[in-house]
């Protein structure tokens, strides 16, 4: 069976999630690639280093952000969100931002670009010491979808 999440189920899922993919275009360059986030019902929290897909998304703040899970090839959920890029420069929403992604549950093996420290997973005496680039994604539009083989009539 095939369908459409409704706007709990696609909550659910930005909330379960710690991988999506940032889609982001300026001046004629597409460029979609993965990331580190955390999602608060409101926007997708992020941090990472100076980049291209800062560049293009301090050009152009329209994005588009990708998450899914997929659990066998027929059994899938995928939810595509559309939203504003914002840099947290200021101090307090930096700081705030940052305790949002440290507090994330991650797995006990994760990649260097999760990890927002040296110290993690302990939280630096200092959190705005921690380098990079922090922002966030307000969240304007969110659909999904989803299969099930298993499923004839109705999801569950």
């Amino acid at each position: 069976m095939f369908g459409r999440l409704n706007m709990e189920e696609i909550d659910e899922l930005l909330h379960q999630q710690i991988i999506g993919r940032i889609g982001c275009h300026s001046d004629g360059v597409t460029y979609i690639v993965p990331i580190s986030y955390t999602y608060d019902g409101k926007y997708i929290y992020a941090h990472t280093l100076e980049g291209m897909k800062i560049s293009l998304m301090r050009h152009n703040t329209n994005v588009c952000f990708e998450v899914d899970f997929i659990n066998k090839n027929e059994k899938w959920q995928s939810v595509i969100c559309w939203g504003s890029f914002e840099e947290l420069v200021n101090p307090g929403e930096r700081e705030e931002a940052l305790k949002k992604l440290h507090a994330r549950d991650l797995p006990k093996v994760v990649s260097i670009t999760a990890k927002l420290s040296p110290s993690w997973p302990l939280l630096p005496r200092d959190i705005n010491s921690i380098d990079g680039v922090v922002f966030r994604i307000k969240l304007y539009k969110k659909t999904g979808k989803f299969e099930n083989s298993s499923l004839t009539s109705d999801k569950t």
